[in-house]
């Protein structure tokens, strides 16, 4: 039987700050590594960099040579053009529509910045980043990359220009382009005024709806960007119709029942482990950028 998850909380994004020399971005989701993570796990952060014009610049900007270690980052692009290398030696251009999820796992350096050619054009530029926590029994894994290109992600007509693309575990029996290691749903929504969906999620996945752009009245709440809406774990189906034309992303997942202890890049489930990583990463054990 179907009942409505209903909406826990509303979160107001907080303002912009800057991520290395060229990112503005919005933190969406309550702290997941603090003591809301239980509420939005597996998620632990979303930063959403909105609309914004890149003036031309000789050298690309954005975050320079970092680790990772224990969980993936996503990065949808919605606007503009990224580009990723990393110490697996994976490297690669992201253009709109284009999603990399990263598996950081046991360990990984990498950087992101605008790639040369959007640098010396300029333009508009607008994206996310979620994070993922990883189960402890896959932290140590070895790091890997999926490039999943626009083409890649299976696609939901709601009418003649609204859709949902499936990034991540199946929508009405459509299974996303990503492999994931727990149970995840990740929906690039994109709705015109007045188109309506329903979706089912299992009970007991943790939920959130995070609006970007535009407005949308969440299972009786509205919500606009950039708001947060986080649901209750009982119920199963949510319905959205859109106030005005939406840009929205709606991710839920099978909690990870573990300790979350992290510090900066790397994210584990305890201190000790924390050391691990730091050690690690000054030792050079998380290789070098090819």
């Amino acid at each position: 039987m179907k009942t409505q998850k209903h909406v826990s909380q509303i979160v107001i994004a907080a303002a912009p700050h800057m991520v290395g020399d060229g990112f503005r971005v919005q933190s969406t989701l309550p702290g997941g590594t603090r003591s809301e993570g239980n509420r939005i796990s597996p998620f632990i952060m979303m930063d959403y960099a909105a609309p914004n014009y890149i003036p031309p610049s000789v050298r690309p900007k954005g975050v320079g040579e970092h680790p990772h270690k224990g969980f993936e980052t996503v990065t949808i692009v919605y606007q503009g053009e990224l580009e990723h290398r990393d110490s697996t030696g994976s490297h690669g251009s992201l253009f709109p529509g284009d999603v990399q999820w990263m598996t950081a796992a046991g360990g990984i350096l990498h950087e992101e910045k605008y790639s040369d050619a959007f640098s010396r054009q300029g333009g508009k530029a607008e994206f996310a980043q979620l994070w993922v926590n990883l189960p402890k029994a896959f932290k140590n894994n070895p790091p890997s990359y999926q490039n999943l290109t626009k083409a890649e992600i299976p696609v939901i007509k709601v009418s003649e220009e609204g859709y949902v693309r499936v990034i991540a575990g199946e929508y009405n029996g459509v299974k996303g382009a990503a492999s994931t290691f727990s149970p995840v749903n990740v929906y690039d929504i994109h709705l015109k005024k007045d188109d309506r969906i329903s979706m089912n999620i299992p009970e007991g996945f943790n939920t959130v709806a995070v609006v970007f752009q535009g407005e949308a009245d969440v299972n009786g709440q509205s919500l606009k960007g950039v708001e947060t809406a986080l649901f209750e774990k009982e119920g199963t189906e949510i319905t959205i119709t859109a106030l005005k034309d939406t840009a929205m992303l709606v991710l839920s997942g099978e909690p990870i029942d573990e300790p979350i202890f992290a510090y900066g890049p790397f994210v584990m489930n305890t201190e000790d482990e924390i050391r691990t990583a730091i050690d690690d990463y000054n030792a050079g054990k998380m290789g070098v950028l090819s």
